[in-house]
């Protein structure tokens, strides 16, 4: 399942104090067996001091192979400081369908 391989790999290269991958297929146009839209949210110090596009491009380097093969990856990318204030990720919106 994609879903597994996307928080192998996070689990791996990250080390995250927490981790959450949300298969939101369900939500989308192609239906849940699409496993083609992803929520990822992912705390590790590893962030500290990075702005946000360059955690985003971390991790999309992680999972060059896995966005080849899926429409959309949602991140939501915090140092454990962050995620203590956050309390949570926001939701996700709707899907637009593509157009």
């Amino acid at each position: 399942m994609m879903r597994e391989q996307i928080e192998s790999k996070l689990q791996q290269a990250f080390d995250p104090a927490f981790l959450q991958v949300d298969d939101e297929s369900y939500m989308h146009a192609n239906g849940p067996d699409a496993q083609s839209h992803y929520k990822v949210t992912l705390v590790t110090e590893q962030f500290e001091g990075k702005r946000s596009l360059q955690r985003h491009r971390a991790v999309n380097k992680t999972l060059a192979d896995e966005l080849q093969r899926i429409h959309a990856l949602a991140l939501h990318t915090y140092t454990p400081d962050e995620w203590a204030e956050k309390c949570g990720a926001p939701d996700s919106p709707n899907c637009m369908g593509g157009g």
